[in-house]
């Protein structure tokens, strides 16, 4: 061991005070410790300031260091050695013999023996237990503090504040938990309801899975601590996220969902609403009020999760930072997110990593996160031993240097102690802290399977073992806390109540889909495919468009921007109050204006939005020598909205899960993910599976993000193509959300206003241009803006429809590869529409139009291959039509790497919709 490491922050500045004491008055400190600072003295001044430890060490050749001194210096050592290494050495296993580890914590490794534990040593004063305390009690004070239910790692944490504190904490509040006669009962009655509620279910519903927390009914009471704890300390609102383990008994004995609504959910019946199909019970969420025993109100929100199971961490963050921003005017002490994992999925999935390091980002923290891991030591099958190569599966959190408390699942004393420190924590500091909950899986991975094929030792252990409730009821009633009266009348008034609740439940003929946040979403109405067609009116005033134009055209005075800047901005102002040509970049940032002069807020995340990958957008714009940030839409004329641009963490998966999450609580505001390239969207693909395309039909949730996805073929290889329009397209159904692919700065503008302006909700999904931000057809008139609206589809004026000989669809960029050939060849035989919206399709106004060409044959040209883009689901939803398909060939890659190749491919693409290639 480093024969130096008692030398921390925290003994020096124990040892300074003392050496402070003795320099006024000498006489104050013990002699021991006045010959000590003597020699300190000497040795400074005779060698040039030698260090405290090369003293100690008697190393420099200064002599007369007595030996209770060194030995005090050891005894700090030994200390330390707890600290750091204590929670290898604990009791929190309540299943496995664990690992063991070298070297111990015996005297003997810190230059001490058993002859030294009678003896007295103020270093004692550092756990806070006297002025003199023997070695004895030095060690057994460690051995509680460190080694029993509990084990805490934090001394890998470089800020001396942050384990002062920690080290504060655990002396203030001893080595043990200390609860008063009403919190144990309290204790017993949570875990009550966790034990006889599964109990209950494993009677009724026999094999059905249920995903039992039974193994770590201990995060019962634990989760009704942290709620009590932390409203008391002024927290308004908590936001857990969790997976299936032990969610049904969160609802029932947490959220307080209605025990009867779960047990008619297990009668496998439908759900009362047609229009949705609802989902498994134990993914359901839930938002409900709660008091704690002083009286104050608190509301707590369960998110909905799919069997992703880390899914929703990202999700949980991003409500939680939108309640932060919008309902707690930025205090993050009022929102608290829990995050709940598993510890085979916390070791295991990517995400959990991505989203702890959002933890202190401007765009995404959340003031610290509670995380809890309801640790079963087995994943589905696997030993834990195969799940990961770390030591614990709570490591990661030492990348942000969170402390973690590793605890008996077991000992709920220590539990809610664990959590309080947690709660106290993050409150203190604004970071994460975890707490490793170290219990077991009664059964297998769900109900019906059976664990003792993989796991026979461990599986005969957890047999014999009792349940929590039992040791906890056990230990009060040693204590005279509780009697044979007391826990008989409670187990008998839940199991009553349960009972009721079931009998309850026959009654119910169908199930109903609690809405989530529903506080929010009064004002919006879910929307089938057909209404969605219906035009919205997105005008604005042409004067305001001015305005908005003047103010996000016109630099601060009196700072220094680079040339190009000062340039942009000007050429922008030309654009609107001298050409009246308005391009993609200009009008992107005049529809943010638009509605944040109506009062909505913007959201902008991704990588590199705020200039924009194609240094389109300079939404945020820097001064050349200090690099002072300003947001020029922030200083618009009146009242306004909040814009909010943030480049995010080279992250698409968590960062698009913490958009939907934000726009999942934030319904008037405008929020946005941007792919860097669209085609990076598919590194986020479970989070546009399983919440983007699915949560309205299975929770009843409405959701109004909107993606930015560039895409368009322009030779720049298989990665900076494509953004898989076709795998969007195979998700849609039932009016679930809305894609478009806009070719003109005008549909953009109204596309977006169109998105706030509707009395419902959608995900909206827009491919968006590339070389089309700067192509000179590619602009729009401040008429357009103001008085248009968003056209699903735009055809071309023709001079005669009945000389039409072909009428072509297409979508995006490929329109003007077209026209440009068009004109080349003075071609009046080809007309040429845009679908700007592909879903809901507009068929009605496809035949309307189709059928006015009389003698035209039909085509849908994509520069796509066959096998990808629109175009399957053109003839899905069309195939009574006689398409023709005019596209490169299938393909296993989006796009050729080579330019040469790709510019074959798209010349003959455009030479067969006129033809010119036979």
């Amino acid at each position: 061991m480093d024969r130096f490491s008692f030398l921390n922050a925290v003994h020096a500045e124990y040892i300074d005070s003392l050496y402070e004491k003795y320099k006024q008055f000498p006489d104050s400190v013990d002699a021991s410790w006045r010959t000590f600072f003597q020699g300190y003295d000497f040795g400074s001044q005779s060698y040039n300031g030698f260090s405290v430890q090369e003293l100690v060490d008697n190393q420099s050749g200064v002599t007369g260091v007595p030996e209770e001194i060194q030995k005090e210096f050891k005894v700090i050592d030994l200390i330390n050695g707890y600290r750091k290494r204590g929670h290898l050495f604990t009791k929190t296993n309540p299943v496995r013999t664990r690992r063991t580890y070298t070297p111990t914590l015996d005297l003997e490794n810190f230059g001490l023996s058993q002859d030294d534990l009678d003896k007295k040593f103020e270093a004692g004063n550092i756990l806070g237990i006297g002025e003199k305390a023997t070695l004895s009690e030095i060690v057994q004070h460690l051995e509680d503090m460190y080694c029993d239910s509990i084990g805490i790692e934090y001394m890998y944490i470089r800020d001396p504040e942050i384990i002062s504190w920690i080290q504060n904490w655990l002396n203030k509040n001893l080595k043990q938990p200390i609860l008063s006669k009403e919190e144990k009962r309290q204790a017993l009655h949570k875990l009550n309801e966790a034990v006889a509620f599964e109990r209950f279910l494993h009677t009724k519903f026999v094999g059905q899975k249920r995903f039992s927390v039974e193994g770590n009914e201990s995060i019962i009471p634990a989760l009704d601590e942290i709620i009590h704890r932390g409203a008391e300390q002024g927290v308004e609102e908590f936001v857990v996220g969790m997976a299936h383990r032990g969610r049904l008994n969160v609802l029932a004995n947490v959220f307080r969902k209605s025990y009867s609504q779960i047990f008619s959910e297990f009668e496998k019946k439908d759900f009362e609403d047609e229009f949705f199909d609802g989902d498994v019970k134990y993914h359901l969420g839930s938002s409900t009020l709660t008091k704690t025993p002083s009286g104050k109100e608190v509301k707590i929100n369960l998110a909905p999760n799919p069997s992703h199971l880390e899914t929703v961490n990202a999700v949980v963050e991003g409500i939680t930072r939108a309640k932060i921003d919008l309902k707690y005017n930025n205090d993050y002490k009022k929102a608290m997110p829990i995050l709940i994992h598993g510890d085979a999925a916390i070791a295991g999935q990517g995400i959990v990593y991505e989203v702890i390091q959002m933890e202190d980002l401007d765009g995404y923290k959340t003031g610290g996160t509670v995380h809890i891991v309801l640790n079963n030591q087995i994943g589905f099958t696997t030993n834990y031993l195969d799940g990961r190569s770390s030591t614990y599966c709570t490591d990661l959190a030492k990348v942000n240097l969170n402390p973690v408390l590793h605890v008996n699942a077991d000992d709920v004393e220590a539990v809610i102690h664990a959590v309080r420190f947690a709660v106290d924590f993050r409150n203190e500091f604004q970071s994460d802290v975890f707490i490793d909950l170290l219990g077991y899986r009664k059964y297998g991975h769900n109900e019906g399977d059976e664990p003792r094929f993989t796991q026979p030792k461990l599986y005969k252990a957890i047999a014999k073992h009792s349940n929590t409730r039992e040791i906890y009821k056990e230990k009060l009633e040693k204590e005279g806390i509780v009697g044979d009266d007391f826990i008989a009348e409670m187990e008998d008034d839940f199991k009553n109540i349960l009972e009721n609740h079931f009998e309850a439940s026959k009654k119910i003929e169908k199930n109903a889909l609690d809405p989530f946040m529903p506080d929010l979403w009064e004002d919006y109405t879910i929307r089938r495919e057909e209404e969605m067609l219906a035009e919205i009116d997105t005008t604005f005033p042409a004067e305001k468009i001015k305005e908005i134009s003047k103010s996000i055209t016109t630099l601060p005075e009196g700072k220094n921007f680079i040339r190009k800047e000062v340039r942009l901005h000007d050429q922008r102002h030309k654009m609107v109050f001298e050409d009246n040509q308005i391009d993609w970049g200009m009008a992107e940032l005049l529809a943010y204006g638009s509605l944040l002069s109506e009062g909505f807020d913007v959201r902008v995340s991704g990588e590199d939005v705020e200039r924009g990958t194609f240094s389109h957008r300079h939404a945020v714009i820097k001064t050349e020598d200090a690099e002072e940030e300003f947001i020029l839409l922030n200083n618009l004329k009146g009242d306004q909205g909040r814009m909010q641009i943030y480049n995010s963490l080279l992250s698409e998966y968590a960062v698009l899960g913490f958009d939907y999450g934000y726009a999942m609580a934030a319904p008037k505001t405008l929020t946005i993910w941007e792919a860097q390239f669209g085609d990076f969207s598919n590194g986020a693909q479970i989070v546009t599976d399983q919440y983007i395309s699915a949560a309205e039909d299975k929770w009843k949730i409405q959701n109004g993000l909107v993606q930015f996805l560039p895409h368009g073929y322009e030779g720049q290889g298989a990665e900076h193509s494509s953004a898989r329009v076709e795998r969007y397209l195979q998700m849609c159904a039932q009016g679930n959300m809305i894609i478009a692919n806009c070719t003109t700065p005008a549909n953009f503008f109204h596309l977006l206003r169109r998105q706030m302006k509707a009395d419902y909700r959608k995900p909206l999904v827009i491919f968006t241009p590339k070389s089309l931000l700067r192509h000179p057809r590619v602009n729009a008139t401040i008429e357009e803006l103001s008085e248009g609206a968003f056209q699903p589809i735009i055809q071309d004026e023709v001079k005669s429809k009945k000389k039409v000989e072909r009428v072509v669809f297409c979508t995006g960029k490929l329109y003007y590869d077209l026209l440009e050939k068009k004109e080349e060849i003075k071609d009046e035989k080809v007309a040429l529409v845009r679908l700007e919206q592909l879903y809901p399709l507009h068929k009605d106004k496809m035949q309307e139009i189709i059928s006015s060409y009389p003698n035209a044959d039909l085509v849908w040209a994509q520069e796509e291959p066959e096998n990808m883009g629109a175009w399957s689901f053109i003839l899905m939803h069309l195939r009574e039509l006689p398409w023709k398909l005019i596209s490169p060939k299938a393909s296993a890659a989006p796009a050729s790497g080579s330019y040469k190749r790709w510019s074959v491919n798209q010349e003959r693409v455009i030479n067969n919709v006129f033809n010119l290639n036979e």
